[in-house]
């Protein structure tokens, strides 16, 4: 299996992964510096939020890939796989609609940061490397996005089964 096969395979999990440990551990840390010795940092707070906040950017784009956001599907238990292909294809293109405006207007808000260069206010870190998680998870919507109209289409044509990602409930 290629580098970029796995890269494209599991590129939000390995995020997650990080961006999550990162979060639970300066979470732990803190609350122990808090308790025990009575002092917090002003950076530990930050890192959790700035951590969450790349946390449920990335997050969002890993649903679009596995289809696990939630959607109302009472209409796809009575129709064929070519018009539930249709369907999951006309729910994409207006969710690639709404990413792309998305993503032209959270690209104004960093470019704003910097050109003002404001910095947060415990690490004095440029905020723009935190405001790149939402073109980032916009960017990776996007992507998944197209892939996944690929997928669809292909279902469209050859009038196999959609996918439809895992179910939580039966």
């Amino acid at each position: 299996m290629g580098v970029l096969k796995k890269i494209d395979q599991n590129a939000e999990r390995w995020l997650l992964l990080v961006f999550y440990v990162l979060l639970v551990i300066t979470m732990a840390v803190e609350v122990l510096r808090r308790e025990l010795f009575s002092y917090s940092s002003i950076w530990g707070e930050e890192i959790v939020r700035y951590a969450f906040i790349y946390l449920a950017w990335i997050g969002a784009a890993a649903a679009v890939k596995e289809r696990a956001h939630i959607r109302i599907d009472v209409l796809m238990h009575y129709v064929g796989p070519r018009p539930k292909a249709a369907l999951y294809i006309f729910g994409d293109l207006v969710m690639f609609a709404v990413a792309l405006v998305a993503l032209f207007w959270s690209f104004e808000t960093v470019l704003v940061s910097a050109k003002f260069g404001s910095v947060t206010d415990g690490l004095r870190i440029s905020k723009v490397w935190f405001l790149m998680a939402v073109p980032l998870g916009f960017s990776l919507m996007i992507w998944r996005l197209i892939q996944s109209f690929q997928r669809d289409l292909k279902s469209l044509r050859d009038g196999t089964p959609v996918f439809e990602g895992d179910k939580l409930f039966d």
